[in-house]
């Protein structure tokens, strides 16, 4: 519908010039409660005409409306319309009446034109000059009123579906309008619910969301509804506060204040206008920020996608985050926490560098590796050892690359922690992702700088790394695995008291492997005895398994390898084929008269991925060693190890015992730490306790030698 009936005005399509919002659209025509302001016009503040035309012109650039106050000549009721201005260029304004309303037909009174900025009221008192059935022209006057201050703006919102559940009664409608203090919907009860049903005195939870994605849950108290019974605009705010999104921790984590200071920006989840905070506080769980009571427009529990963290003028990370708290710390000024939800792993090291650099200058978290600095510091630290040298000697250059990609192009899959001085590497630690719903340290090392024991540090910097990393849902780490020496006692000392301290095999399990290379020269082997069978492992295969490592070991290895369920989404095989990397699982049965004696995990890897291979070998529990010879478990054996590129693949076998008690030599012993991660608060503030202990005891240690001297 092209408009131009009037000299000087641009033509108008109101359609795809955007005018129509949510709020016009359904409350065309609303009831006007406020001639109380009305009548204190001549004490309120004055606006000049020029300002009343560049709001104007500000309000047509964005696509929004104007409000007319009119009043219902038979009955004297106040009335307000939306209405659409076209740009005021001469000193005049044309508006155009929403469809179906005239204002022709004598019914209504001209009072006012009414100008909403979501923090003010301003009245401009105009008399048409000009009026059609779809629109008007008036001269600006003068000046115009502002009336009403807010203490908080309001900004109109548009396609929030709003849910409002209370005790059995359902109701659905849409967000109108939204402040940080409260926020207004209009509902409809849901049938066969009716309005009698709702308690406006008592809580009820509201639900908004766009899209089909929650953006607000929370619950909620009414200041005040209409009087309608079919339908209801009611004003609601949080009933606190404060959200508890997790559990309490013992301990709260260090939160850090970063010169330049940080912004955060993003675009409001309910009214989608960009919104630039700057960060008091920072830390890898979460973050506040300060805003002023007027412009506040952060709640207790809002959930916020797409928020980027901006660190001198370059996004840091992008993240989900929801506001956890809202408190006001000194008048007009108010202090909102929120948390992070998710973010993806990569934007996760690029945030924790920025932290980590500014406690310590050497702490570099997913950064380009000086590759010669890391295979000079595996050597050194005695990770590549002579015998697993020439192990990987024959692929070195395959070895080289797989390192090469993995450290460079700061793939998904990985992450690394290092600690580096003049170009030297003194301390690493290596993370990947090992299995759909675990990840796995496969190496932890350090060496001194300086005098300085790096050990501790890099600890410490690992717990904090890892306070934000196990709650991120993109990453899908429901457990955590770690492989040591038992006579590593380093990791004994950490990692083997905390097992120990929780006491619970479901929530923390250690169970000892046998580690023995098998030779892949005989892949193809025997054939079985007749009544032994190798397969595909199958579910139904499982119970007998279960039932056998429950009373064994207790432990979480079956939850991880063999998961009841897998993620939605790329899988694990899908995510490192698009990072260039190959990461297989299959798990297979051999019996004797179709009864399981042994599972058998082939995993598959990139040659070096893991320094050990245990992510590229043959992991073993046998369940049932009654008749099960060392010579049917490698004729088993020799029919799979064909997929192995390498003359010699690794063996873990379950239980260590198995080995010993047929006198069959094996290289070393491995312990395997999986962690259920709903207990990774406990780990890390365990750790906290034990690194405070160990530093302790250091400093008493030294004082003494001191002493002596």
């Amino acid at each position: 519908m092209a408009i131009n009936k009037k000299k000087g005005l641009f033509p108008v399509d109101i359609k795809a010039e955007g005018y129509l919002s949510l709020y016009d659209v359904t409350r065309p025509f609303i009831s006007f409660n406020h001639r109380d302001l009305i009548s204190r016009k001549d004490s309120s503040p004055t606006l000049h005409r020029k300002k009343l035309i560049n709001a104007i012109n500000h309000i047509n650039f964005t696509g929004g409306s104007v409000f007319i106050h009119l009043r219902e000549n038979d009955y004297g009721d106040d009335v307000y319309v939306s209405s659409f201005p076209a740009p005021c260029i001469d000193g005049t304004i044309t508006c155009y009446w929403p469809e179906n309303f005239s204002f022709t037909d004598g019914r209504y009174e001209f009072q006012n034109l009414i100008i909403l900025d979501g923090l003010s009221v301003i009245l401009a008192p105009v008399s048409p000059e000009d009026v059609a059935d779809d629109h008007f022209t008036a001269p600006i006057p003068e000046k115009g009123y502002v009336l009403g201050r807010r203490s908080t703006r309001r900004y109109y919102c548009r396609n929030i579906k709003a849910e409002l559940v209370q005790n059995g009664f359902v109701a659905e409608g849409l967000l109108i309008d939204f402040s940080g203090e409260a926020f207004r919907i209009d509902i409809s009860p849901s049938p066969p619910a009716s309005f009698h049903w709702f308690n406006e005195d008592g809580p009820a939870t509201v639900i908004l969301s766009r899209e089909g994605t929650s953006i607000f849950t929370g619950l909620c108290r009414c200041i005040r509804c209409t009087r309608e019974t079919a339908k209801k605009e009611c004003v609601l705010s949080p009933v606190s506060s404060e959200i508890k999104r997790f559990q309490k921790k013992k301990a709260r984590g260090s939160r850090m204040k970063l010169t330049p200071t940080p912004n955060i920006s993003f675009d409001h989840p309910f009214f989608q206008k960009t919104i630039s905070r700057k960060i008091k506080d920072l830390s890898v769980t979460g973050f506040s920020v300060y805003e002023t009571a007027e412009e506040s427009v952060l709640m207790p529990g809002m959930i916020i996608p797409g928020l980027s963290i901006i660190f001198s003028g370059d996004t840091v990370a992008r993240c989900t985050a929801q506001v956890i708290y809202r408190k006001l710390e000194k008048k007009g000024l108010l202090r909102c926490g929120l948390a992070i939800l998710d973010m993806d792993v990569t934007m996760f090291g690029r945030m924790s560098n920025v932290l980590f650099n500014v406690t310590d200058p050497n702490v570099f978290v997913d950064h380009k590796v000086d590759m010669e600095a890391l295979w000079e510091f595996f050597f050194d630290t005695n990770f590549i050892y002579p015998k697993k040298y020439r192990h990987i000697h024959s692929y070195r250059s395959d070895f080289k690359e797989t390192y090469r990609k993995l450290y460079s192009n700061n793939p998904d899959i990985a992450a690394n922690i290092t600690y580096q001085k003049d170009g030297k590497i003194h301390g690493h630690v290596s993370m990947v992702k090992a299995y759909e719903r675990a990840w796995m340290i496969h190496h932890l090392a350090a060496r001194p700088a300086g005098g300085k024991q790096i050990g501790l540090s890099m600890l410490k910097q690992i717990i904090y790394y890892f306070e934000g990393f196990y709650r991120l849902p993109s990453l899908n780490m429901d457990y955590w695995i770690c492989y040591f020496r038992p006579e590593n006692r380093f990791m004994d000392y950490f990692f083997r008291s905390f097992v120990q301290h929780l006491d619970n095999p479901r929530a923390c399990s250690l169970d000892l492997f046998a580690y023995k290379d098998y030779p892949t020269d005989s892949a193809g082997g025997k054939t079985l005895p007749a009544e032994w069978t190798l397969r595909e492992f199958s579910k139904a295969e499982s119970p007998e398994l279960h039932r056998y490592y429950r009373n064994a070991s207790g432990g979480l290895y079956l939850d991880t390898v063999l998961p009841d369920h897998l993620p939605d989404g790329e899988s694990l095989e899908e995510l490192y084929a698009r990072n260039g990397f190959v990461r297989r699982m299959n798990a297979f049965s051999l019996l004797r008269m179709d009864k399981l004696k042994a599972l058998l995990v082939v995993n598959e890897s990139n040659l070096g991925l893991n320094l050990s291979e245990l992510l590229n070998g043959i992991t073993i529990i046998i369940n049932d060693s009654d008749g099960l010879t060392w010579d049917i478990l490698t004729d088993a054996l020799d029919h799979l190890v064909s997929v192995y590129d390498s003359p010699v693949v690794p063996l873990l076998v379950y239980p260590h015992t198995y080995l010993e008690e047929r006198k069959i030599d094996y290289e070393k012993k491995y312990q395997m730490l999986i962690m259920d991660m709903q207990h990774g608060k406990d780990f890390i503030y365990f750790m906290q306790q034990q690194l405070k202990t160990k530093i302790r005891f250091l400093l008493k240690y030294l004082i003494r030698k001191y002493m002596k001297k």
